[in-house]
């Protein structure tokens, strides 16, 4: 009996889940990707990334982390509002509320690495999507080596 009303409870879930719109924190779909460019030069790394929900749910908001393979320095950190250091090369950052098939607003974050490296990787992953399942992670985590020459390496 405790059974077949575990699985009422789940078919009416079920009906639920198809007669609603998809939303995120509900398990719902969505599919989070990153497009930028990051430029090293003289020591400092540039990060100018944009988010994109390919839906088909909302993402009421995520959660995007840059780690670096070199550790930015820890004097004169400045980081935009809605971004947190969150390890020693590490940095996460808010991407906002993405509604299903459009871009967010662009996060831009700036640090100065430990020694100036002629070279750095940079990684970029989704930690949170707001509760959403994205089932195609190859689109939110890229990583991308940039020199130090001033020039735009694009992910």
């Amino acid at each position: 009996m405790r059974r077949m009303r575990g699985l009422a409870v789940w078919g009416a879930m079920g009906v639920l889940a198809v007669g609603s719109p998809a939303v995120a924190g509900d398990g719902a779909e969505a599919d989070l990707s990153y497009h930028g460019v990051a430029v090293l030069h003289g020591g400092r790394v540039d990060v100018r990334l944009t988010p994109r929900n390919h839906g088909p749910a909302d993402v009421s908001d995520a959660t995007v982390r840059l780690r670096w393979s070199v550790s930015p320095a820890a004097r004169g950190l400045r980081l935009p509002q809605g971004c947190a250091r969150t390890g020693e090369r590490s940095v996460v950052c808010r991407t906002g509320p993405l509604a299903a098939d459009t871009v967010g607003e662009r996060i831009e974050v700036g640090v100065r690495l430990r020694g100036r490296p002629a070279e750095a990787t940079l990684e970029v992953d989704t930690v949170w999507a707001g509760g959403a399942v994205d089932r195609n992670r190859s689109n939110d985590r890229q990583q991308v080596l940039v020199l130090d020459t001033g020039d735009a390496y694009y992910f």
